[in-house]
């Protein structure tokens, strides 16, 4: 669990020419909410938001936003971003308040480990349907990723919700059937007749008659 502590300043102007002049300063806007709490408008490095974003738990990272200017600090984890569609640089973060002595609801990347013998021996093909996972677990026990063993999945083959081990205190919040990845056989391909060659009309030669006698 991270503890970085980002030191942020609140926002007072709002609109598009105060974006603008938070970009022009190296910043973005951003808010923070949660716990029942009125939201607050803060801005903060984009670069800052990116190394919280590569680090192992990624989006589920817990850290300290501090007040500039104040020995105010909070725990949080980034709930949402927002990116340029084109460039697809940060544009806003949002970012939820967190007590650690209270669980959360989170969606973990699930990664999965080993060469299915579905796959590998079969000519199977893996259907990987749910590459997310709804938790809820304290703030601390937040996993970086859900790992799920596939060695031994066969065609025909699935792993389910219900069949995934998880670290104690952390529960899957989804229904307990739901696949999260299975192995099926390739289709058959269908065979295709060759075109037969169509034969020519018979064409009948006709004499002409001699219509005079």
């Amino acid at each position: 669990m991270s503890q970085e502590v980002l030191i942020v300043p609140k926002r007072e102007t709002f609109g598009k020419a105060a974006v603008r002049e938070l970009k022009k300063s190296g910043m973005i806007p951003a808010v923070v909410y949660g716990l029942k709490e009125p939201p607050v408008a803060i801005a903060i490095s984009p670069k800052a938001v990116a190394r919280v974003l590569a680090s192992d738990s990624g989006m589920n990272s817990v850290m300290f936003l501090q007040r500039e200017g104040t020995d105010i600090k909070r725990h949080v984890i980034i709930k949402d971003l927002q990116r340029d569609p084109i460039t697809s640089r940060l544009r806003h973060v949002d970012f939820m308040r967190v007590d650690m002595s209270l669980k959360v609801r989170v969606k973990v990347p699930v990664r999965l480990v080993g060469t299915s013998i579905g796959v590998k021996a079969m000519g199977g093909v893996l259907d990987f349907a749910h590459r997310e996972i709804e938790i809820e677990c304290l703030p601390n026990l937040i996993p970086a990723h859900i790992d799920v063993d596939i060695s031994n999945l066969a065609v025909g083959d699935a792993i389910r919700f219900e069949q995934i081990t998880l670290g104690t205190g952390v529960i899957i919040t989804g229904d307990a059937h739901q696949v999260v990845c299975s192995v099926h056989g390739k289709a058959a391909e269908e065979e295709v007749a060759a075109p037969v060659a169509a034969a020519e009309p018979e064409v009948a030669k006709k004499g002409k008659k001699d219509e005079k006698k």
